[in-house]
């Protein structure tokens, strides 16, 4: 036996310590930035109770879901739970400081609250959730109850122009949210079967080989209630992420770069219809294409035109967490118009910050899809990070101004008690199959 065989294997790095260490920095950084805000406020550091107290009612769920990581998924990937709670502690910080220009709708409060029932249920998906794939057996289930759950705002009365809100009483629920991941599942399962058939199979028309209606059909009509929906709901934007996500996901099943111009080609056609027919969504494309109409027309500034001061007046570094004016933008401050604050107070600095992290965040869910060897897993595993992509390039194209203002919230920053806790269960499903992935395989005798 020569002395190379006889040397032990080198243990697999798991990378807990590093996930502890990069958690208690997220959280430092939150507290840090509650001292921020009261000190460029007041002139003086928060009453203890504010930050130390905000630190340790995220800190604590924290911890305990590093706690689980480390009892039940330890080769879990280490960068996940960090950005997740770094992410929503910025959004913490960000709708505090709001809050202390509208303190007649304080919602920092809530959104804690909200930010640890989803802790929790992160905590609950990685213990229950043992293995990703018996999720593709309750695939047509999913897709049933998401699509009822897109259903049920219909018959509320529409909010700010849309009927996406379930409201009873003081509570409220966006149940869109939650049937994205139930999408994504549905997707994932089908399309696992059924890419062989998709991509080999078909009629070819020009230059692209079609599927077979059989096969195709059915993801097809389940697509299409889904966006059929959304459109009587005048939600434009979930549609379109909605939309996106079937293109990512059978682009990444079939491999065929046709479906991408086919996707892009429908989607501009569906744009344009709903522009023109729906006024709530004309109006926004209308000060899309002109964001200082209205202050040409002596109307004042409205709403992008506000957010694209905030941006011009943040600079490079900022005008410090506190000291800006982008509460002038009005209710959707602290929801569909956070990111404005982040860029005005923070800077570009901090808003290139802000999107390397969720870009870290969806790249280590793309590589988690292709570490893994089953189909389905491959395939959620790239949707859900498609999903949090997605969203984000909707959110800050429209406060940009490069597309459409479509009205959904930036993950785990935006006030949303919703889209807060999907987003926390959706890093739970990437640290369940993360584990997997990098977990090594048995020895062998």
């Amino acid at each position: 036996m020569t002395r190379s065989a006889a040397r032990p294997a080198r243990p697999v790095p798991t990378g807990r310590t590093a996930e502890l260490v990069l958690v208690l920095t997220a959280v430092l950084a939150t507290v840090f930035g509650y001292i921020e805000v009261g000190a460029n406020l007041d002139g003086t550091a928060p009453a203890p109770e504010v930050a130390y107290g905000a630190g340790a009612v995220l800190g604590v769920p924290a911890l305990a879901a590093h706690a689980v990581i480390r009892w039940r998924a330890r080769y879990a990937d280490p960068l996940l739970l960090p950005i997740a709670v770094l992410l929503n502690g910025i959004g913490l910080v960000v709708i505090h400081r709001l809050d202390r220009a509208t303190p007649g709708r304080a919602a920092a409060s809530t959104q804690l609250l909200w930010s640890s029932l989803g802790v929790a249920l992160f905590i609950a998906v990685v213990l229950l959730v043992r293995d990703h794939r018996r999720l593709q057996r309750y695939a047509y289930v999913g897709a049933l109850v998401a699509l009822v759950l897109l259903v049920l705002p219909i018959f509320f009365p529409p909010v700010y122009g849309s009927r996406i809100w379930i409201v009873v009483g003081p509570l409220s629920f966006q149940p869109g949210e939650l049937a994205k991941i139930l999408l994504a599942v549905f997707f994932a399962a089908y399309l696992a079967v059924h890419r062989d058939a998709l991509a080999l199979t078909g009629r070819r028309v020009w230059r692209w080989k079609l599927p077979r209606g059989r096969v195709f059909g059915p993801v097809l009509m389940i697509w299409a209630a889904f966006v059929g929906v959304l459109v009587l709901e005048t939600d434009l934007g979930t549609s379109l992420l909605f939309f996106g996500l079937f293109v990512a996901m059978l682009y990444v099943a079939t491999a065929r770069t046709g479906w991408i111009a086919i996707g892009l080609g429908l989607a501009a056609v569906g744009a344009v219809t709903v522009g023109w027919l729906s006024p709530h969504v004309h109006s926004r494309v209308v000060d899309w294409l002109d964001p200082l109409g209205s202050i040409a027309a002596g109307k004042g500034a409205n709403q992008i035109a506000q957010s694209l001061f905030a941006f011009a007046w943040g600079g490079e570094l900022g005008t410090g967490l506190g000291n800006g004016h982008s509460v002038l933008i009005g209710f959707a401050a602290k929801s569909d118009f956070i990111l404005a604050t982040i860029g005005e107070e923070l800077g570009l600095t901090g808003l290139i910050a802000v999107f390397l992290l969720y870009a870290v965040l969806v790249s280590r869910g793309f590589r988690i899809g292709i570490a893994l060897r089953d189909p389905f897993g491959r395939l959620l595993a790239i949707g859900l990070a498609a999903i949090v992509g997605l969203q984000v390039f909707v959110v800050a194209g429209g406060v940009l101004a490069l597309i459409p203002l479509t009205g959904m919230t930036m993950p785990f920053i935006a006030q949303g008690g919703s889209s807060v806790v999907t987003n926390w269960i959706i890093v739970a499903l990437l640290v369940r199959m993360s584990d997997d992935a990098r977990r090594p395989a048995p020895e062998v005798g």
